[in-house]
């Protein structure tokens, strides 16, 4: 960076003083507080990260330093909230990826329910994955799938719940056709992620040397254990079961597997 377009000694001052200032700010927020998503926390905070990223460029510019300050991506994080203080309504908003990993599963399924649909309105549409899909989907509550995708042939991708407030509830049929439109993230509350990048991130930082440590005890264990079930005979009875399953033409109902919840 030339001298021309660096910042002068005042400007980096005046940039820790502001960083000084949202530092009060939060904390006097903080102790302010009327619950754990307290709006005025949220935006205390999110103030105090602008000015600390804000002083951290001014300094690093000026004078080739930096700080300790570990500042939030602002590329991964939501904005400020602008909703209501004390918002009267709310909207939840769910999305929850998967792959289709087990066709062939996913259609016995939807045939189970075909033969328990006693009036014939599910006839045949088992045939396509897409019509397997809308019969599981018609026949089970999205909590139900995601605790059971495994045994309906789905793999779980990312998945994100969303928080929203507004100051009165909609009219009923009123966003039905564009239900997704008014997602705006200034007014989120709070939401929560689940992605299959953050696991990796922390196997990243696992030290491959102790993993292996880990995965040779466990051997010698097992091969200590005359008594035990070997893996392979555990992965063929496991493979017995699943074929049981999804046989089409039995009348039982599928064994439920218990889920994480």
């Amino acid at each position: 960076m030339s001298d021309a377009a660096q910042p002068t000694a005042a400007e980096v001052r005046a940039a820790a003083e502001a960083v000084k200032t949202a530092l009060d700010r939060h904390l006097a927020a903080v102790e302010r507080r009327s619950g754990e998503e307290d709006p005025a926390v949220y935006d205390a905070f999110n103030q105090l990260a602008a000015a600390a990223e804000a002083y951290d460029e001014l300094l690093y510019d000026r004078y080739d330093e930096v700080t300790p300050f570990e500042i939030p991506g602002t590329e991964d994080s939501m904005p400020p909230y602008t909703g209501p203080e004390e918002p009267s309504a709310l909207s939840v908003l769910i999305r929850r990826d998967y792959s289709v990993a087990e066709p062939q599963r996913l259609m016995a399924q939807a045939r189970r329910v075909e033969a328990a649909d006693e009036e014939g309105v599910a006839a045949e549409a088992s045939g396509t994955v897409h019509g397997a899909l809308g019969l599981l989907f018609g026949e089970f509550e999205p909590d139900e799938i995601a605790s059971r995708h495994k045994e309906f042939g789905l793999e779980e991708g990312d998945s994100t719940l969303w928080v929203t407030a507004a100051d009165e509830t909609a009219d009923p049929g009123e966003w039905l056709e564009a239900p997704f439109d008014q997602a705006d993230p200034e007014l989120v509350v709070c939401r929560f992620d689940v992605s299959a990048v953050f696991d990796d991130e922390y196997d990243d930082g696992l030290d491959d040397d102790d993993d292996a440590d880990v995965d040779d005890e466990t051997d010698d264990e097992a091969d200590d254990d005359e008594g035990g079930v070997g893996a392979g005979e555990l992965d063929e009875d496991l493979d017995t079961d699943l074929d049981d399953d999804l046989d089409p033409d039995e009348d039982a109902e599928p064994a439920r597997l218990e889920a994480d919840r």
